[in-house]
């Protein structure tokens, strides 16, 4: 009996593991095919985009228009959380290399700009895309332009356009340059916090709204010679490239009240009209548009196109022979490290000393788009700029949408500066903030009280009213580094310090106005300096650029390759959270939060109970 019994389980377990063994293997087997589709499909949809003759290159910039990536962790988890932003950032060199291949590209035989999700781009940045419109027209190639809306910069790069369209339910946005700030004196009188000034500089105006309740006369002439020439470099380009009348756009600003209501409040109408646009025509009537010119794509029912990723995904750099190193100053500067899009004092001078030490780079250009931060920082960049002239390798300046303080400091250790006419440069000037809050301390009934050896120990007490003693230090430090930072400008522009602190004073400049005034050498464009870099290393035509920039850490790496699904996930969920509180904060205000948190999270922290800053806290326009 209890043999039957163990003969039939033994039977039953038999039969189990074979079951158990098969489905193994049908589930390993499925699995495994599983995975060679996948890997297939893969394969498949990634294979290098093809290009066939009549091909249009779609020129479809999403994002901002930035000098390089960056790459820290804090900047791709706040990609998600940005309620503005919603693609990623485009690289201009990226940009321009795109169109510069294509145009010697037989097979590309037009490019279409499509530029509704292009979101911000300084006007410097913009004159480099336009530059390299330009250049592929000149291969007799179109540039046709179509968008659903344009705003200012969109229509800056459109109106490059042989053909430029708008979808008869757009608009084309045209504002002008300038903007308003707030003013929290009276605000912080109610608090009880006292924000005490330390500057060198009439024009150093980023301190006034804390201080006072509007601008001072000075900043108000210093902001209205700024806009007033940007605004007029602009109408002047755009005027010319749509041949309008001089002064069309402003006069077609100051009575759009009435033109509007003439047009029935039809923008579309509205910018016919006005000859800004060629025409009306549907994505539809587009599509039917660029078959006629090119070739029709019965696959897709479209036209025969590769996308401006696509097409860059095709390009190779040529890492042999010699080499023009180019280094990105791009962001807020610091003292130490920092990843690509900041600047980071030991970072950059680290990478200007591989660019000296490797002996297929002969020349160096650095690409300036900041508005300054910390002296030190500062110092240490420039000094591994004026020690690889010293070793012989040329080293040109190109400045891009800001180079203002500490990002025109650094800029003294070039062999040549050269600006963009619309670059905002200079503020020469230094200012320390120091807030205390001894009068909210007292409305809330808190007080302080101890015993220190000198009088320097706790001098610096947000509690506790600022000991003129300590004011007294600051300012000393604040003049000392406003002496240096003239007598290096004197001395790199081979001029008196007086002569500098003439144009100085914190008071910043169009890159136009900065070349009169001696604190540039030249305007231009990247590839300007790009050839006068290469002309004085002698290389002829024979160089490659060599891009150098910060290594990204292992976590920055491995965030990238979700291509921000998991930052926006993340900012997804936090942005729900404060969600009802979003309406309630006024947008300049959220702007000059974040102006001020951006500059002061960087900062490293020391022993001193101050930091010296040479930063203009400006935005360009």
């Amino acid at each position: 009996m209890m043999r039957a019994f163990f003969r039939s389980l033994w039977h039953v377990l038999v039969v189990l593991w074979a079951a158990l063994d098969a489905g193994r293997r049908v589930f390993f087997n499925l699995l495994f095919l599983a995975l060679m589709a996948g890997l297939l499909t893969v394969l498949y949809y990634n294979r290098p985009p093809h290009v066939e003759p009549k091909t249009a290159l779609v020129l479809d910039l999403k994002g901002a228009l930035v000098e390089q990536h960056a790459t820290n962790v804090d900047s791709l988890m706040l990609t998600g959380l940005d309620r503005d932003l919603e693609h990623h950032d485009v690289q201009l060199r990226d940009v321009l290399q795109v169109l510069d291949a294509a145009a010697r590209d037989p097979k590309i035989t037009s490019v279409v700009l499509m530029l509704d999700d292009l979101q911000a781009a300084g006007m410097p940045l913009l004159h480099e895309v336009s530059a390299a419109l330009e250049r592929f027209k000149a291969h007799g190639k179109p540039v046709i332009a179509w968008g659903a809306h344009y705003d200012q910069r969109q229509f800056y790069l459109a109106a490059h356009a042989n053909e430029l369209y708008l979808d008869p339910m757009g608009q084309v946005e045209l504002e002008g340059f300038g903007r308003y700030r707030n003013y929290y004196r009276d605000a912080l009188d109610k608090l009880g916090i006292t924000v005490h000034v330390l500057r060198v500089g009439t024009y150093k105006s980023f301190v006034e709204p804390f201080v006072a309740n509007g601008p001072s006369p000075a900043a108000l002439e210093a902001d209205r010679t700024l806009y007033d020439a940007l605004w007029r470099s602009y109408t002047q380009d755009v005027e010319q490239l749509r041949r309008l009348p001089g002064d069309s756009l402003q006069q077609a600003i100051d009575t759009l009240p009435q033109s509007l209501a003439a047009a029935h409040g039809d923008m579309a109408r509205l910018a016919l009209e006005q000859r800004w646009v060629d025409g009306l025509k549907t994505r539809h009537e587009l599509r039917q548009l660029m078959q006629a010119k090119g070739a029709p794509d019965s696959e897709h029912k479209s036209f025969r196109q590769i996308s401006f990723e696509d097409y860059l995904s095709l390009q190779k750099e040529n890492h042999k022979g010699k080499a023009v190193a180019v280094i990105v100053a791009e962001g807020e500067i610091t003292d130490g490290t920092a990843p690509a899009g900041s600047i980071g004092g030991l970072t950059l001078s680290r990478l200007i000393r591989e660019a000296r030490e490797d002996d297929d780079v002969r020349a160096v250009v650095m690409r300036v788009d900041s508005p300054g931060g910390s002296v030190y920082g500062s110092e240490l960049i420039r000094r591994e700029l004026a020690l690889t002239r010293e070793a012989g390798k040329p080293v040109i300046v190109s400045m891009g949408t800001l180079a203002a303080s500490g990002g025109y400091w650094l800029s003294l250790g070039a062999d040549e500066i050269v600006a963009d006419p619309d670059t905002v440069t200079g503020s020469i000037g230094v200012f320390a903030l120091v807030p205390t809050a001894e009068r909210l301390a007292d409305k809330l009934g808190i007080h302080t009280g101890g015993a220190t050896t000198t009088w320097l120990s706790g001098s610096h007490h947000p509690l506790r009213p600022l000991d003129p003693r300590f004011a007294s230090l600051i300012q000393s430090s604040v003049n000392h580094i406003y002496d240096e930072f003239t007598a290096r400008a004197a001395a790199a522009r081979k001029t008196t310090s007086e002569k500098i602190d003439a144009v100085a004073q914190g008071r910043v400049w169009t890159g136009r106005q900065a070349l009169v005034r001696g604190l540039v050498d030249r305007t231009g464009n990247f590839s300007d300096a790009v050839h006068d870099a290469a002309t004085r290393a002698h290389l002829g035509d024979s160089y490659h650029l060599h891009y150098m920039d910060p290594e990204p850490t292992g976590l920055e790496q491995w965030l990238q390759r979700f291509d921000g699904m998991l930052p926006s996930l993340a900012g997804t969920a936090l942005s729900a959270r404060l969600h009802p509180l979003l309406p309630f904060v006024p947008d300049d205000a959220a702007r000059d939060a974040t102006s001020l948190v951006n500059l002061l999270k960087g900062l490293p922290v020391g022993p001193t109970p101050f930091m010296t800053l040479a930063h203009c806290l400006c935005q360009a326009p």
